[in-house]
């Protein structure tokens, strides 16, 4: 073979070589590519799935939180009063009610006018306190929803008319008719505004201060209280007496006006618009066709003013040794 023939051979076999280390480089980057591409993927996966993760645990956390929100404008302990009339009146009549409870409607509806007349002078401000008694007595839930509603109301600042409007319509004890949504919602289409409030149909629907309701009530079964509704001036039971007074809507007049002498009455305006305005009627949020409070809700007093004999409270049952009395 001639010099010339070998020569070219070997230039054959040195470009075989050189093309084989370039196929070789070109699959290494090949796969270091897809390597990468793939890796980039899978992080992108795990990244999407831990922001959607976040998202639904902060969701969820918003939701629980939501749910357990006290009502604005709520005070007390724990926030679990929901007030009504001037922050700085001098006398406080603190209640503990359900909205199925027949004897806390005997009292709402008997001494409504008395109590919102001290309000509006700025001589009384209410607390109100939310239980669930009848709920765990007769079963059901209207007094949940009740309550709950009625703290969708307070959001509103719409609390003082919708609650006098639940217990000017109370159904029986036995009809649990207050758990249903839209028997609440219709009755809020009573009070002017309400039921269009941004936020109110949703907040009743879903339940949204469910979680406080059921805090309030804790609250008040392990308070030591008999039963409701209860009812104190200035921190003394006065229902159904003061000492040897029987309650009536002029001795609830006469115990403020003594508890307060040489006091001035209170005028500032609570944090959520929840008070009765001057000038509203004694019983808000009734429609033109509507009868008088006389006609549609039982009152409590007769033409002397002293009460009819008072419903049956609604009691905490006795719990069992080492049990929480039930709700």
């Amino acid at each position: 073979m001639s010099e010339k023939n070998r020569e070219a051979k070997r230039s054959a076999r040195e470009r075989l070589q050189q093309e084989r280390v370039a196929d070789r480089a070109r699959e290494k980057r090949r796969r270091t590519l897809i390597m990468a591409a793939t890796v980039a993927g899978v992080l992108g996966m795990v990244g999407v799935v831990g922001v959607i993760a976040a998202n639904v645990k902060k969701d969820r956390e918003i939701e629980a939180a939501g749910a357990a929100s006290a009502p604005s404008g709520v005070n007390g302990k724990d926030d679990l009063a929901i007030p009504v009339g001037a922050t700085d009146a001098p006398a406080t009549l603190t209640v503990y009610e359900d909205f199925r409870c027949p004897a806390c409607a005997q009292f709402e509806n008997g001494f409504r006018r008395v109590i919102h007349e001290l309000e509006r002078s700025g001589e009384l401000k209410a607390e109100y306190h939310l239980a669930t008694i009848i709920d765990g007595n007769m079963g059901g839930t209207g007094s949940l929803r009740a309550a709950n509603a009625a703290a969708c109301a307070q959001d509103a600042g719409k609390f003082p008319p919708y609650h006098d409007v639940l217990y000017a319509n109370q159904p029986l004890e036995t009809d649990d008719a207050f758990a249903s949504n839209d028997k609440l919602l219709e009755l809020a289409g009573k009070v002017p505004g309400l039921e269009s409030a941004p936020g109110f149909r949703q907040c009743v629907e879903k339940g949204g201060h469910d979680q406080w309701v059921d805090k309030a009530a804790e609250a008040f079964r392990t308070g030591g209280f008999s039963g409701t509704p209860t009812v104190l001036l200035n921190g003394e039971a006065v229902f159904p007496k003061k000492g040897s007074e029987d309650i009536t809507p002029e001795n609830l007049k006469k115990w403020v006006k003594e508890a307060n002498k040489g006091k001035k009455p209170g005028t500032a305006t609570p944090s959520a618009p929840s008070s009765i305005p001057a000038g509203a009627p004694e019983r808000a949020g009734r429609g033109p066709d509507e009868a008088p409070a006389s006609e549609s809700a039982p009152d409590a007093s007769d033409a002397s003013g002293a009460p009819e004999p008072a419903a049956h409270p609604a009691t905490v049952p006795e719990a069992r040794p080492g049990e929480q009395p039930a709700a």
